[in-house]
């Protein structure tokens, strides 16, 4: 069998691999970005720029984490801006990366408010050298008041006018990067398809407060006492990123660029498998650092092999078609829990779950069971096959869901 080739084309853009650095923090100078190519990363997103007299004034602190038990940065919320950094610097440093790197992709994120500031930066990014332009409609906490980020995205006749005149300015592949704050982006998603943008991003971090510090009773990240609602991103996001992805690709037909709270190799293939032509990543990139491109690289490799794949391109959409309205979902799948007691550990967390969240089929087996009395056993005339206590067990594949003809009882 021929082996995979990790390459893929998106936007008319030939990309070593499929995982690109988003807009953020470690694609702000080009020292970091060359550092992201040589751990192999296939592109690069600068983060968004705006002209010279575009005032960005940051606060600090502008980061704050969400942890959850034992598990550190569930999700991240942050307050930043724009790059701080003035575009006559940032503009010579992308021409030195394509030199330096001419089979990386650099991507520039730019943020404008008028017609001619729009096109007069597309312009300047496309004389630097940039491969593609990112266009940020989407940031959910940045200058709304001078018609930039969400106040953009969240309204498509807004978003089509911009996107022309982008697209009208550039001769390089354009890219919207949209907000997750609609309830839908399919219509959005459309305008930017009309407007002649080549692709969308998606998506945007989500907005939100992420919480609040109890002994000042402030919310979080504090500046002087006071917080405003940011943008969360990571793991805790993914779900709503797919969601939209899926929607964007299925239904508007126009190349996604996925986005949101990716760690994983197995991450990616979702969103591949969502319809996502590339994938970029950006809070795990921040907290584990640039070599995680090496797992992502070999997972995916390895996913293919085991596939019989060549291309990830194999994998873009092929979720899709299995994606469908909750009537059209099957009313003759019966199934019913299943304990494997070999490895069950006795932990109780299933009969926990089953008692007060769901319809008290699972209990222990008793003392009158001898060694076995923290088994959980499943009483078929109560269990519906919900499916919760498989997702409360630690111990994989102990709780597994039956079908109901096929089930011995206890």
């Amino acid at each position: 069998m021929k082996k995979p080739n990790l390459a893929v084309d998106f936007c008319g853009v030939r990309f070593p691999n499929p995982f690109v650095l988003a807009a953020a923090p470690p694609t702000d100078d080009a020292e970091m970005i060359a550092r992201g190519f040589e751990a192999g990363w296939a592109g690069a997103v600068v983060k968004t720029l705006g002209l010279e007299h575009v005032e960005v004034n940051l606060v600090s602190p502008m980061m704050v984490g969400l942890d959850y038990e034992d598990k550190k940065l569930v999700a991240l919320q942050n307050i930043d801006l724009i790059s701080d950094r003035d575009i006559r610097e940032v503009l010579p440093e992308v021409r030195e990366l394509k030199k330096s790197y001419p089979d990386r992709i650099v991507i520039v994120s730019i943020m404008a408010s008028t017609e001619a500031e729009w096109k007069e930066i597309t312009r300047r990014v496309q004389e630097a050298g940039a491969d593609m332009i990112e266009c940020s409609f989407s940031c959910p906490h940045g200058m709304p008041e001078r018609g930039m980020g969400s106040a953009v995205g969240q309204n498509a006749e807004l978003t089509y006018e911009r996107a022309k005149w982008v697209a009208e300015a550039a001769e390089i592949p354009v890219l919207i990067k949209l907000t997750p704050n609609v309830t839908d982006m399919r219509p959005v998603a459309e305008k930017v398809k009309e407007a002649g943008a080549e692709g969308v991003t998606a998506i945007n971090t989500v907005k939100g407060l992420i919480g609040f510090d109890l002994d000042t009773m402030a919310p979080i990240p504090s500046v002087e006492g006071y917080s405003t609602e940011g943008g969360i991103s990571g793991p805790a996001i993914k779900p709503i990123a797919l969601r939209f992805v899926a929607d964007v690709a299925r239904d508007v037909g126009i190349p996604v660029a996925g986005v949101g709270g990716v760690v994983t190799w197995k991450d990616a293939v979702e969103f591949l498998l969502a319809g996502a032509g590339i994938v970029a990543v950006c809070t795990a990139v921040m907290r584990y650092g640039y070599d995680i491109i090496e797992e992502l690289n070999e997972g995916l490799l390895l996913y293919l092999e085991d596939k019989g794949l060549t291309s990830p391109m194999d994998l873009v959409g092929k979720g899709l078609p299995k994606i469908v309205g909750h009537g059209e979902l099957s009313r003759d799948s019966k199934v019913l829990a299943a304990v494997d007691e070999d490895t069950c550990i006795g932990c109780g967390a299933c009969v926990i779950a089953c008692r007060d969240g769901g319809h008290q089929a699972i209990e222990f087996a008793g003392p009158d069971a001898g060694e076995d009395a923290r088994i959980p056993k499943v009483g078929d005339e109560k269990c519906i096959g919900c499916g919760f206590c498989r997702t409360v067990c630690p111990v994989d594949g102990c709780l597994t869901m039956q079908p109901r003809d096929e089930k011995v009882t206890a």
